[in-house]
């Protein structure tokens, strides 16, 4: 199926980048992320600049499945797991005992936060990878969060090095998911509905 042979293209592509140090736009299945390798340093410092923010709290990753968010977070508790696989919608985890991902991700608080995407591109991009995958809202830090392509800034689409075909964007919910924050002895946190 052609569609499908372009989606892997474009996936391999993003992979590329990623691999090499460079920073992606990029759909998922809320609104578009800047993202790079999550284990990069310089990469992810790229995204701050391009940002205009050195707020680690806007910093999220991506992981591919629980079994990829273990290896990068030491001290969550297994509820933060149950929770995640039973989201209906959109959910991003804070998680105690970050390792691993680059430390210019990690806040003072040594927490992750961290999402299993419901998309398709994103899954396979995780795949390709093998690491998480920084997700960031991709504007400039205290404007409008972008919910299309359409509607990201110029000086943003010009400062990454590979934008990925709005094609492959899915049915995005459009909004920022919730966030929930757990402690490590199983404490829970309603941080954005």
């Amino acid at each position: 199926m052609q569609k499908e042979t372009d989606m892997q293209k474009e996936v391999d592509e993003a992979v590329r980048v990623m691999r090499a140090g460079g920073i992606i736009l990029y759909p998922t299945d809320t609104v578009w992320g800047l993202g790079c390798d999550a284990t990069n340093a310089a990469a992810v410092e790229r995204i701050y600049k391009l940002k205009r923010s050195e707020n680690k709290k806007s910093m999220l990753v991506l992981c591919a499945s629980a079994d990829m968010t273990v290896r990068y977070v030491n001290k969550a508790p297994g509820v933060a797991f149950e929770v995640m696989e039973l989201a209906t919608s959109p959910l991003t985890a804070i998680l105690p005992g970050a390792v691993g991902v680059a430390e210019n991700l990690i806040p003072d608080e040594g927490t992750l936060g961290v999402r299993i995407p419901d998309h398709e591109f994103c899954r396979r991009m995780l795949r390709g990878l093998g690491r998480p995958i920084v997700s960031t809202s991709a504007n400039i830090s205290g404007e409008e969060t972008p919910v299309g392509l359409q509607d990201v800034a110029q000086e943003i689409v010009d400062g990454v090095d590979f934008v990925v075909n709005p094609r492959f964007e899915g049915k995005p919910t459009r909004k920022a998911s919730a966030i929930i924050a757990f402690g490590e002895g199983g404490e829970v946190k309603i941080i954005r509905e």
